[in-house]
């Protein structure tokens, strides 16, 4: 399948649901009131997807690469406030199982579509200009 656009990259997907998964349950009391928490976890799972759509639409693999590396890492912070979550018992600990493994997972696979561009020999779509 030809990628076009920046839904098409199976790692989105995944990101997306990430973010929305975290929005469903910091929605709900007690932990809707720990606004700080709230708040960080939030905007450590939303660059998750931003950053792969933006390295994207750079069009070219360097500064894609870069932009994943960002996103694995807002992978990892969200994953470390996930645990913070555990931890002062705002999700149980199945549902920090299934984020954990979520996140664990996501990470993987950026990592891997990062070194499957840093060996490619296409560019990026500004080089073919």
């Amino acid at each position: 399948m030809k990628i076009e656009r920046f839904e098409d990259l199976e790692i989105r997907q995944p990101a997306r649901e990430l973010h929305k998964c975290i929005f469903g349950i910091t929605n709900k009391e007690p932990f809707s009131k720990d606004y700080r928490l709230r708040d960080q976890i939030r905007a450590s799972s939303g660059p998750v997807m931003d950053n792969i759509a933006e390295g994207f639409e750079r069009d070219g693999n360097k500064e894609f690469i870069r932009f994943l590396s960002a996103a694995k890492g807002s992978c990892g912070e969200c994953r470390s406030q996930i645990c913070r979550a555990f931890d002062d018992d705002y999700i149980s600990e199945e549902m920090l199982r299934e984020l954990l493994g979520k996140t664990t997972e996501l990470s993987r696979k950026i990592y891997r579509f990062s070194e499957h561009l840093k060996h490619s020999e296409f560019k990026g779509l500004k080089y073919q200009k």
